[in-house]
């Protein structure tokens, strides 16, 4: 567990923030079942905490927000929740376009959209498209997504490409098949955040999380603050970073670089 404690004027050091932050929104059931509510309930204060966030990374100025917001697996929990997830869904879509405009926010999504409600699709696929010229934060919902899902589809499209002749297989690189990803084009995450304290990614993001770093919190969701997010980045700040390297080589760079 990786919390710090948390101070009032706490800001992240605007000149090493991570590029992309991925959320594992994790505790939403149990917030609400530990207050005898029903899990519902706590989806509905997440969406709550959603808002939070989002705005908090614009303003710090993360480059790419990735939330997890609907799994490849969730469709195997009871149709009342699920049928209520989807509905908030649609209700946080339709409400926030407006904020997502006037925030230069450019809404996309990641996972099998198609698998989602006709009215739910045709809302998101709105939400995208009005706010596509956007340049602000780039925020991506992970809905109907599995990264094993989504790591067999980049195979599949890249064996395609093969067959047909336009790609020679020993020309194949880590960037080319990164490209048939969902996240093609956007920076890998420097930082994962999972709350409610799950020590898993739960096939969320497998192959671009390869270097990332994990903060995890017994935090539920719902509980979830501005203050927390920026303890999270702070923490990450204070990593090293080494990408297979030792720690000496990682200084003896960081000193050439300032010379």
């Amino acid at each position: 567990m990786t919390d710090l404690p948390l101070s009032s004027s706490l800001e992240p050091d605007r000149e090493n923030l991570p590029r992309h932050i991925a959320i594992i929104m994790d505790g939403n059931g149990r917030w609400a079942q530990s207050r005898g509510l029903m899990r519902l309930i706590g989806h509905k204060a997440g969406v709550n905490t959603v808002q939070k966030i989002v705005k908090a990374a614009r303003e710090i100025g993360i480059e790419v927000l990735t939330l997890y917001a609907f799994s490849s697996e969730n469709w195997k929990r009871p149709a009342k929740e699920v049928s209520g997830l989807m509905s908030l869904l649609k209700t946080y879509l339709e409400s926030e376009i407006s904020s997502m405009q006037e925030n230069s926010i450019s809404l996309r999504c990641l996972g099998r959209r198609e698998n989602l409600p006709e009215d739910i699709r045709e809302t998101l696929n709105a939400s995208i498209a009005k706010t596509a010229g956007n340049r602000g934060l780039i925020l991506n919902l992970a809905l109907s997504y599995g990264s094993r899902d989504e790591i067999v589809m980049a195979a599949r499209e890249t064996a395609k490409l093969c067959l047909a002749g336009k790609l020679d297989p020993d020309q194949l690189t880590e960037e080319i098949f990164a490209d048939h990803l969902y996240t093609a084009g956007l920076p890998d995450p420097d930082l994962i955040i999972r709350t409610g304290g799950e020590f898993r990614l739960s096939n969320f993001l497998l192959w671009q999380a390869s270097y990332a770093e994990i903060f995890v919190t017994d935090i539920h969701w719902p509980d979830f603050t501005r203050e927390n997010f920026i303890t999270a980045i702070a923490d990450f700040q204070q990593r090293q970073r080494r990408f297979g390297k030792t720690g000496d080589q990682i200084s003896d760079d960081s000193q050439s670089q300032t010379i």
